[in-house]
């Protein structure tokens, strides 16, 4: 059996990637974590009995390299995430594979043979071995990685296509003003007041809008830029958000991703 731990913010995406990879082998599930500061207090607290870890890279406070820094990870890690920028800082942890949501069998079944080969004895000195994933994979193919990953993640969504009413209507991305997560349903509001309800999470959506164009504020909007009428100060190094169309409540960015809005908003 392989026992794994994974650490994503989202519950129904941690949910899926569970169910999808017990359909690849049997697996055991040691520990859902959903922020750095949980995943630290339990890696600390278990140091061995994992194999491996599915990781997202962008949790509720902060970034997942974070966990690097406070705490030894002792196996390999498999990242999956929205995100295609952060493909050579991942391989300079323990990661042995980047797979970018939303993810398929094929995505994890390929990342799960890796591992295995990873798991190989180390051979002689100065070939890779377990400890070292950076020589196992290579310089060469990392670059040829990171740039398959940013001409896969080029097509982002123009638009999609809504159930509303009795009728299949598109959606332009164009006129999504904010997207807000209730109870894990997606409510996409439209510059012209409209809500409509998008058949995709939030973290799936990251992965198919612009990110040019959309922020994830936090774990229930995503705000287009064009929809930021003003950037408050909040208690605790937060910001807050306003929009137009109004969403009716804070729409909050924790301190931790201050930075990443002002330089989103800089571009």
């Amino acid at each position: 059996m392989l026992n794994l731990v994974i650490i994503e913010d989202e519950p129904a995406i941690a949910r899926n990637l569970h169910f999808s990879l017990q359909e690849i082998e049997e697996t055991g599930l040691l520990a859902t974590l959903a922020s750095v500061k949980d995943a630290v207090k339990w890696l600390s607290e278990h140091p061995q009995g994992y194999d491996l870890v599915f990781m997202d890279i962008r949790l509720s406070d902060g970034l997942s390299f974070e966990i690097f820094e406070q705490v030894s990870v002792n196996s390999p890690v498999i990242f999956v995430t929205a995100y295609d920028e952060y493909a050579l800082k991942a391989f300079k942890t323990n990661g042995i594979d980047y797979i970018l949501k939303p993810f398929d069998e094929a995505a994890l079944r390929q990342a799960i043979v890796k591992f295995r080969q990873f798991q190989r004895p180390a051979g002689r000195e100065g070939q890779p071995g377990e400890s070292d994933p950076l020589a196992l994979i290579g310089p060469t193919a990392l670059q040829q990685l990171a740039e398959q990953l940013r001409t896969n993640y080029a097509g982002f969504k123009q638009s999609f296509l809504i159930h509303h009413r009795d009728k299949l209507i598109p959606l332009a991305t164009k006129n999504i003003a904010w997207i807000h997560s209730i109870n894990e349903v997606s409510h996409a509001h439209t510059f012209d007041n409209k809500t409509f309800i998008v058949d995709f999470t939030l973290e799936q959506l990251e992965a198919q809008l612009d990110p040019q164009d959309f922020f994830r504020a936090n774990r229930q909007f995503i705000v287009q830029r064009k929809a930021i009428t003003e950037v408050g100060f909040y208690f605790n190094g937060r910001l807050i958000l306003k929009v137009a169309p109004s969403a009716g409540e804070n729409i909050l960015v924790s301190k931790a991703r201050v930075p990443e809005l002002k330089e989103w908003m800089n571009r």
